[in-house]
């Protein structure tokens, strides 16, 4: 999604941008699905386990370099979703807030998947445009909003799958409105996603095509998202759409 950020806005391929977030993202992603795993039990760690934090260890280490590479503006930045990625796997939310012990902002019922949308977004789209010190603009913000749109509609399909395991308290999107709803609500953001590309100052060839390209792909996997998908429905197929997206606009552009 970064790389499809850079060419939509004829950007060079920017290394330290992409191999931070690339770096970024296994870290970040490891350390809020196995905090919880290893905060307890750390001399007691499955093999598995320890191959995962050595990984991890190693990607933040080389994240870090990376990090001093880029402008101070988008460090910035940076440093704040990363606070948020901290507060969403560590318990130092107030009770009041929150339903359970966890104190931490991925437990908080109904946000969840706005809270990724958010930080998916920002990092994407800012981050190479910071960092490549492009002006800020009305376009830049209406890409921010259509990637927020696009996000929660690739979660959509994993909502729908987690359906019977999900805690009723985690108030997610199907929980709350239905899987019907659900699946429209998904299609609207992609209305949106599509149609915000005619508003832009600069339109582009290869975005426009690339953006309805994607938008019916996605179409087709809310249509036929269920709770008995298959294995590799969400966690590969709807996984892989960034990466054909890029691999579009590679192409044509």
């Amino acid at each position: 999604m970064t790389w499809v950020t850079l060419i939509q806005f004829e950007l060079s391929y920017d290394t330290n941008a992409l191999y931070f977030i690339l770096l970024a993202s296994i870290s970040g992603y490891n350390f809020v699905k196995y905090f919880g795993l290893t905060k307890f039990h750390h001399r007691s760690l499955a093999n598995w386990l320890r191959v995962i934090q050595v990984f991890s260890a190693i990607a933040f280490i080389l994240m870090s370099y990376y990090f001093f590479q880029l402008k101070s503006n988008t460090c910035i930045l940076i440093l704040v979703l990363g606070l948020v990625t901290f507060l969403y796997a560590i318990p130092l939310i107030p009770k009041k807030y929150l339903f359970d012990e966890h104190q931490n902002l991925r437990e908080v019922g109904g946000v969840k998947v706005y809270i990724i949308g958010l930080v998916w977004s920002l990092v994407t789209v800012l981050i190479p445009l910071l960092n490549a010190e492009v002006e800020f603009s009305s376009d830049v913000v209406i890409t921010v909003f259509q990637r927020f749109c696009l996000v929660i509609a690739l979660m959509i399909p994993f909502e729908i799958r987690d359906l019977k395991y999900d805690s009723l308290k985690l108030s997610t999107i199907p929980q709350k409105i239905g899987l019907k709803k659900t699946k429209i609500m998904g299609m609207l953001l992609l209305l949106v996603f599509l149609f915000l590309e005619f508003y832009k100052n600069e339109l582009v060839y290869s975005s426009v095509i690339s953006a309805l390209i994607i938008t019916f792909l996605m179409f087709l996997f809310l249509i036929f998202s269920s709770e008995k998908q298959s294995k590799y429905y969400s966690a590969f197929w709807v996984e892989a759409l960034p990466i054909i997206w890029l691999v579009i606009l590679l192409l044509i552009t």
